[in-house]
């Protein structure tokens, strides 16, 4: 299984609305794709949040090339709906992931 992960710092006085707007409308239209299987969307509570609240978005899909699709399909439209909205109040980066399994000894 791939993980798509997206962490987010967002500014204190835009973060409320930006979490209903991912909630309601941006995650719905990343899995409306139909290239991933779900999502978790998370709030890091390790951080200093004076400068912004870090947030962190992960969505699931099969393998490496429904990640490709997405990214060469969907993700530059959804991304610039995102700056466009938020423009100079977030900063984002993207890593990818491999779930790895595991036994418990």
């Amino acid at each position: 299984m791939i993980l798509y992960n997206v962490t987010v710092k967002i500014l204190p006085e835009v973060a409320e609305e930006w979490e209903k707007w991912m909630k309601t409308e941006h995650i719905p239209d990343v899995l409306a794709t139909g290239l991933f299987q779900w999502a978790r969307f998370s709030k890091l509570l390790s951080l200093d949040t004076e400068d912004g609240i870090t947030f962190s978005i992960q969505y699931s899909c099969s393998n490496m090339k429904d990640l490709h699709l997405y990214q060469a399909q969907f993700a530059q439209q959804l991304q610039k709906d995102h700056t466009d909205r938020f423009k100079d109040k977030f900063v984002a980066f993207r890593s990818i992931m491999e779930e790895i399994d595991f036994q418990e000894v």
